[in-house]
């Protein structure tokens, strides 16, 4: 199934010519996130779920080249796994194919749709569609596709620090399966059960608002704020 779903993909991009380089749009992008070798800031979460109550909580994000993250938090913060990390490296990591879709406009900015589709099996994502402002050689929205966790997608908002294609704030979309709070997210929380039959309405959408402030970047983070036995 797999397999035809990424054949109908290429099947019905290339009925329609090419007229972009989707590899090269993709390392313009990784090229100006390279920039920066590691970041700390602080962050001011809030968790939009019908069914979960979840107070509004701060932390501070660490990140270093190539992909160490952690986040401090002296309370409860819970944010999703795959928008916890706003380098496209992450998205990139692994050996994929990309293709370029079309430019279209949106909210006044000409933005270039890319679709990436790992390749192998070991990842969860199936197929990401990335639209990629390439004027400022940013990422804004994407949306991926996984095998476990249905459709989730992301969207990016830059203020001073677009120069570092880091965001101000972020907005992560996804469906919720009330009976099993999916493993996408970190945190812990009381809501989880067991799987069971689930009713026809157990799937409601959730939204996670992350703000970003007071970035420090290129300040030579050591590896303790990295080490996981602290």
């Amino acid at each position: 199934m797999r397999n035809l779903f990424i054949a109908l993909i290429v099947i019905n991009t290339f009925a329609y010519p090419q007229n972009k380089d989707p590899q090269q749009i993709l390392n313009n992008v990784i090229s100006k996130f390279n920039k920066v070798q590691d970041y700390e800031v602080d962050v001011n979460i809030r968790v939009d779920v019908e069914f979960l109550k979840v107070p509004e909580s701060t932390a501070k994000i660490f990140f270093r080249q190539p992909d160490k993250i952690s986040l401090k938090s002296d309370g409860f913060a819970m944010i999703p796994r795959n928008g916890f990390n706003s380098s496209p490296t992450s998205l990139l990591k692994d050996e994929y194919t990309a293709i370029f879709e079309k430019v279209e406009m949106i909210d006044g900015r000409k933005l270039t749709l890319v679709k990436v589709i790992p390749l192998g099996t070991s990842s969860d994502v199936i197929l990401s569609t990335l639209w990629i402002d390439e004027e400022q050689n940013i990422i804004r929205k994407v949306e991926s596709t996984t095998k476990i966790n249905g459709t989730f997608i992301i969207e990016f908002s830059y203020d001073e620090k677009v120069n570092y294609a880091l965001p101000s704030k972020m907005v992560f979309s996804f469906n919720i399966d009330k009976m099993n709070f999916p493993s996408s997210m970190m945190g812990n929380t009381d809501t989880r059960r067991k799987r069971t039959d689930k009713p026809a309405d157990s799937l409601t959408k959730g939204k996670v608002f992350v703000h970003y402030s007071n970035y420090r970047v290129n300040i030579g983070i050591p590896d303790s704020v990295f080490d996981e036995n602290k």
